[in-house]
């Protein structure tokens, strides 16, 4: 599924708007540098992943959650459902299929540092409403501490308290929370999310324990080839 066209110039003039996007690595790859990497997929799929930010591999696939990170995403996402071992690149990208994909902001950072929180605000009411809109499904597997607490942004400040909360609960990786996002046209809708460290192999202190953190997700939310659809 791809963004509508209204959409797609709403990302070029939102991106034009704000320096910082990699555009070197854009163009090495031959790359626009305007265009969003948004991954998204069918509207009915039950299950979708928020993480952060597109990496050096997702701009020259075109395809966010496809480099370190995302293949050890999508590794656990094939053993789940296959019973075996993911065997190679072609497949990665295929089980991806399966699943909603977006981040906090569809646009590679230089130096891969996450995007500011100014820059996260202005691209937040058009996120919100690609979640709300593209998608039918309203569960969540958000990776990392930058993708979680997007969903406070533009809350009350009880609402980003309650976030904070639950980040810092020692069973967080465990436990889900429910938030409710609206957008700039009044439609609201209430997600659960069901957070999980970033998968990023710089992230010594979780990158060992993702693979199981993972499996644990997906066997609580019952992840099975006959299931993947609402």
């Amino acid at each position: 599924m791809s963004l509508t066209p209204t959409q797609e110039k709403k990302f070029r003039a939102l991106a034009a708007d704000i320096e910082g996007i990699d555009v070197e690595v854009y163009e090495r790859f031959e790359r626009d540098p305007l265009a969003p990497i948004i991954g998204l997929g069918k509207p009915n799929l039950r299950i979708g992943f928020f993480g952060r930010d597109p990496g050096r591999d997702e701009v020259r696939h075109g395809e966010p959650f496809i480099g370190a990170g995302g293949q050890l995403v999508r590794k656990a996402l094939y053993e789940q459902l296959y019973g075996e071992k993911m065997p190679d690149f072609a497949a990665s990208k295929a089980v991806g299929e399966h699943f909603f994909w977006i981040n906090t902001v569809p646009y590679k950072p230089v130096g891969n540092k996450a995007w500011s929180m100014k820059v996260k605000r202005h691209f937040h009411g058009l996120m919100n409403e690609v979640l709300i809109s593209r998608w039918e499904g309203r569960t969540l597997i958000t990776l990392g501490r930058e993708a979680f607490l997007w969903f406070g942004i533009g809350r009350s400040k009880e609402e980003r308290d309650r976030l904070e909360a639950f980040w810092k609960q020692e069973d967080r990786f465990e436990s889900s929370i429910e938030v409710t996002l609206e957008d700039d046209k009044g439609a609201a809708q209430t997600f659960t999310l069901y957070p999980l460290p970033h998968p990023s192999p710089l992230n010594q202190t979780w990158y060992a324990r993702f693979p199981g953190l993972l499996k644990q997700r997906l066997e609580q939310l019952e992840v099975r080839k006959d299931n993947l659809t609402l």
